[in-house]
């Protein structure tokens, strides 16, 4: 079907002038496009154009429906994955039958993960967390989905910036994750050698310095040199803090390493590691008060650590607390039941 625009007042205006052929209208226009008289010729002129174009009817697109959710999971199962997108979609948004969503949306991430069409897989996945989120089909499929965007996100960093420190720490990662110790060490330096202020570097050579089995007896002073670089380039970051007091909490040294637990934490408030430590510390110190505080918010981000009851269990019995002590040797005891294991000295 083709329907015409109405025309705007101005256009109405010239075809009026046309029509009547008024001298006066002519000149009234010529004044508004320049006042001069070699305009004349071109006021008709555009006149004419815009009426033209203002007149001639504009193609009226009809609205592409869907496939129906049925149809939709056949084409799929035929692996006509472009016809097939749309439909799926339209299938998790209705109210058919759970079963049937779940095998749309299922679908739907391998088709468009198919014809590499990352925002489709994105709205399928979210659509599948957000209607089955315990369902191991379904969570199994967004493991693969997520590990096939990875792969493919990386092979874009490595297609297009190869050079970059990006792509040179990301190689990196993935080479410690294999264990292969030198050759990632060697990127996190080259990286420095480009860079010798690049966020987040010397953290990341610090912590594969602790990490690595054969980095020798100094390893943990070469890391410890590492986070304080970090530290001096990016003195935001909570990881450098944490690891810090954790290496002086392990040498006894509990007043240099609760004010790197305390930064860390309030650097980042879910921290809870660093809570831990920070409670871990005052109760050797004995500073059993002081430790109740934050064993309580380790206990409320990870209450199903052991060490966290045991550790808060002494701080309470020993500032006075009996019946809430015993209340967090009994959780601890129970977690390490669950565990097999035995309680620690």
């Amino acid at each position: 079907m083709m329907q015409a625009a109405s025309p705007p007042a101005s256009l109405l205006y010239c075809s009026q002038s046309f029509r009547e052929g008024s001298s006066q209208a002519y000149f009234q226009m010529a004044r508004f496009l320049g006042k001069a008289a070699v305009f004349l010729a071109l006021a008709g002129y555009l006149c004419s154009v815009a009426i033209v174009v203002a007149q001639t009817p504009k193609p009226v697109h009809p609205t592409r429906v869907p496939p129906a959710p049925e149809k939709a999971i056949s084409l799929a199962e035929q692996g006509r994955c472009p016809e097939s997108i749309s439909g799926l979609k339209h299938a998790m948004a209705s109210t058919i039958s759970a079963e049937t969503r779940k095998q749309a949306g299922v679908l739907g991430v391998r088709c468009a993960l198919a014809v590499d069409d990352r925002e489709s897989a994105d709205e399928f996945v979210r659509l599948l967390r957000r209607q089955f989120p315990k369902d191991p089909d379904v969570l199994f499929v967004i493991v693969h989905a997520y590990s096939d965007l990875s792969t493919r996100a990386a092979q874009d960093l490595g297609r297009t910036a190869p050079d970059s420190i990006a792509a040179h720490k990301l190689n990196a990662e993935a080479l410690e994750m294999q264990d292969k110790w030198e050759p990632a060490q060697l990127e996190y330096e080259g990286i420095l050698q480009k860079d010798p202020n690049a966020r987040g570097i010397h953290f990341l050579l610090g912590r594969l310095l602790l990490s690595r089995p054969d980095a020798g007896a100094d390893a943990a002073d070469r890391a410890k040199q590492e986070f304080l670089k970090e530290l001096e380039i990016d003195p935001g970051n909570a990881g450098a803090n944490y690891i810090l007091g954790e290496l002086a909490r392990r040498d006894d040294r509990c007043d240099e390493a609760i004010p790197r637990f305390s930064e860390a934490s309030k650097l980042d408030s879910s921290f809870a590691e660093a809570y831990l430590g920070s409670g871990l510390c005052l109760v050797t110190l004995k500073k059993y008060e002081e430790a109740i505080p934050p064993l309580r918010n380790a206990e409320r981000l990870m209450p199903a650590n052991p060490e966290v009851h045991h550790s808060l269990g002494t701080a309470l019995e020993r500032s006075g607390h009996k019946e809430e002590a015993e209340k967090e040797f009994a959780i601890h005891h129970s977690l390490m039941s669950a565990a097999g294991a035995e309680k620690p000295e």
